[in-house]
């Protein structure tokens, strides 16, 4: 019986494709390129990325198991839409896991992990003075992805970024709805910081928990305001700023 040799190279050299191609679209998606209800043609992406179509459709795969696409048969490949019941539910997961880093996080932290969420802080402040949303968005999910990562977990840090992509299809206009809402988000991302550096875990936690629940009444409100324009209820085409 004759068995196909498999070259070790070819299999890391794919894989290694199958992962850019994939961060790539994930970051159109993330970041509002890609909007819920998009299709994604694997032709295009190949073309755009300069690589064969095979990588492209494993990236597909990937992105649908990671909730950020659907398939549907016959027709295609779409960026995924998220009802405000299901967000509701992510946004309860999220405070969860968030408090949990914000504990670990408080008895660990260190000078140089004080210097990189000061350093998001700056950039939220930077975007906040020149009304950049879109700069805004970037600072804030940095700050929350870098003080998770730093808690020292990894798998709730692999959680929380799963969670946190699909969250990014639900979420965007509620920083427009108030026009207050980017100062109140900074006031809340300071606060925070002031009692991780004073390793206060049980007030980073309370903070962290009012802050994702302020978060998710600003996406309430921004559904509402969308919902009222198109007449649609439960799931609506909201791109994804962070407002938390």
């Amino acid at each position: 019986m004759q068995t196909s040799s498999v070259d070790p190279i070819d299999v890391v050299r794919r894989h290694s494709l199958t992962t850019l191609v994939r961060d790539e679209i994930e970051r159109h998606i993330v970041e509002g390129a890609l909007t819920p209800g998009d299709k994604l043609n694997e032709a295009d992406w190949a073309a755009r990325l300069q690589v064969s179509r095979g990588p492209v459709r494993e990236a597909f795969r990937a992105l649908e198991q990671a909730g950020l696409v659907r398939t549907e048969k016959n027709r295609g490949v779409f960026v995924r839409t998220v009802s405000l019941a299901e967000a509701d539910e992510i946004y309860a997961v999220r405070a969860v896991l968030e408090e949990a880093a914000c504990r670990m996080l408080a008895a660990r932290i260190d000078a140089r992990q004080l210097a990189v969420l000061r350093d998001w802080l700056d950039a939220m402040r930077a975007a906040l003075d020149t009304q950049d949303h879109d700069a805004y968005a970037r600072a804030n999910v940095g700050f929350h992805d870098g003080l998770v990562a730093a808690s020292g977990n990894l798998k709730l840090y692999e959680t929380y970024r799963r969670l946190v992509s699909e969250l990014s299809l639900f979420r965007r206009a509620a920083l427009e709805v108030h026009a207050s809402a980017m100062e109140r988000s900074l006031a809340e991302h300071r606060a925070i910081l002031t009692a991780l550096a004073s390793r206060d875990a049980e007030q980073a936690a309370a903070l962290m928990r009012a802050h994702v629940s302020g978060g998710q009444q600003r996406a309430h409100a921004a559904c509402e305001a969308v919902c009222e324009v198109t007449g649609q209820s439960g799931a609506v085409r909201i791109s994804p700023t962070s407002n938390e």
